[in-house]
């Protein structure tokens, strides 16, 4: 597997790992409960969240979303969007390319044309249209610095005012675990790559959207466990994309998540409970 970053893009459109580790491998719940004293506390804990989760599905939660993804070429944002249309979610997003465009549209994807670099805030603002929510998955994946701050720190920005212009509220960033790898000697060019992904989190965190960051550890490829960790604070290991985009699938049929960072790692907690965990109450 080529070596990269834990979150950036291939070709500028996706998100790539530092390099390849041994997959962690996830605690069988028994296990869990063996290492924790309190075991009797966390299947309570355990099963009132299962109770949220039936509860949410019977009400509006799992209501449909209309959204549009700026990566949706990427390894992330291309998951992603087959997983929402699976849901039966409308899916829109911007490519470079006729024929990416084409082959989007077989998959029932809406996808426009465009450059994010050369587009104005205005013609970002129409192609976002009237969507319910912007995902933000794309990313330079450490390369040239020009190519970094197009993407990762202009084109955040340039989406953030897009939004607003548009009307959209919702705006979810993925983003990169401020400690990755950060034992190794990465490079100027990889150290200016995290510079700017810590700008773009400011600049949103600061804005008046209803924003969401997720920041996910060391990104694999593969089949994902449907499991993970994740709240506030999460170690730094490793994560599928698979089950990166069905966390973000999760949290974008949760609408009780908002102004929120959320750091997301390889666990042993099922994604729906995980995601529920987080509501604030």
């Amino acid at each position: 597997m080529t070596e990269g970053l834990p979150a950036g893009g291939r070709d500028a459109l996706d998100e790539e790992p530092l390099g390849d580790q041994e997959q962690h491998t996830t605690q069988s719940k028994a296990s869990a409960r063996s290492e924790h004293p309190d075991g009797l506390g966390a299947l309570i804990a355990r099963a009132s969240v299962l109770d949220r989760a039936e509860e949410l599905h019977r009400g509006n939660g799992a209501s449909q979303v209309d959204v549009f993804i700026i990566g949706v070429t990427g390894g992330i944002g291309g998951l992603l969007a087959q997983k929402l249309r699976s849901r039966g979610d409308a899916v829109h997003g911007l490519v470079r390319r006729d024929d990416q465009q084409a082959e989007l549209a077989r998959r029932g994807v809406n996808a426009q044309v465009g450059d994010l670099a050369g587009m104005s805030v205005e013609q970002l603002a129409t192609a976002f249209g009237d969507v319910d929510v912007i995902v933000f998955s794309a990313g330079s994946n450490g390369g040239s610095r020009e190519v970094t701050t197009a993407v990762d720190g202009d084109g955040v920005v340039k989406a953030i005012k897009a939004a607003r212009l548009a009307g959209v509220e919702r705006f979810v960033l993925v983003s990169v675990l401020p400690e990755s790898w950060r034992e190794r000697d990465l490079g100027d060019e990889v150290e200016y790559y995290f510079a700017v992904k810590k700008g773009a989190d400011v600049a949103l965190s600061r804005s008046d959207l209803n924003w969401l960051i997720l920041r996910p550890s060391l990104l694999l490829d593969g089949p994902g466990t449907g499991t993970v960790s994740l709240g506030p604070a999460e170690f730094h290991g490793e994560i599928t994309r698979d089950d990166v985009a069905a966390t973000l699938a999760e949290l974008l049929h949760e609408p009780r998540i908002g102004r929120q960072i959320l750091e997301l790692n390889t666990g042993s907690t099922p994604i729906e409970e995980a995601v529920l965990a987080n509501v604030r109450t």
